[in-house]
């Protein structure tokens, strides 16, 4: 059963057709919606800040999200996908966007709706990343404009397939 723990006195909250790994970890001020899962290994630590997740999240092994001690809280869109081993801290991403396996994004950054960071990328903080664009790179800099079968083949299909790889799990 995945680690699920109140700190200070604040429960996490979730939806409805949640998936949580047996070895996943949620703490403290987190909220997530609907058809949201969170694979092995991976954290969810909001102890220091809120995290504040859409519907259909998926936060896939071993990634990490967490926040800033009163300084930056990280909010989550809908429709997002958080590959293998990312690391999402203190930032806001909103609606419809990949995360490769590995990137990282730092506090205070923005990313917009329909974006994709490649594997492996850092975006630094206070960076404001553009709709509709793959961002690549250490920094991470915009590569090219996502076309529109990336967008449906890629970062709706992800997110949907995460959506049906937790109701195996049922």
């Amino acid at each position: 059963m995945a680690l699920i723990r109140q700190l200070k006195g604040i429960h996490p909250k979730y939806g409805n057709g949640c998936f949580f790994a047996e070895n996943s970890t949620i703490i403290g001020d987190v909220v997530m919606g609907d058809e949201c899962s969170v694979w092995y290994q991976a954290v969810i630590r909001g102890d220091v800040h809120s995290i504040r997740m859409g519907n259909r999240v998926n936060v896939q092994d071993g990634a990490i999200i967490h926040c800033t001690y009163e300084q930056a809280s990280t909010q989550i869109g809908n429709n997002v996908s958080i590959g293998h081993r990312a690391i999402v801290h203190g930032c806001t991403i909103e609606d419809n966007v990949l995360i490769g396996m590995g990137a990282i994004i730092m506090d205070h950054a923005h990313v917009s709706e329909q974006v994709l960071i490649a594997a492996g990328a850092v975006v630094l903080e206070n960076s404001k990343l553009e709709t509709g664009y793959i961002y690549a790179g250490v920094p991470a800099k915009k590569v090219k404009a996502i076309a529109p079968e990336q967008l449906k083949g890629m970062i709706e299909r992800i997110a949907s397939n995460y959506v049906m790889y937790a109701s195996w799990y049922e």
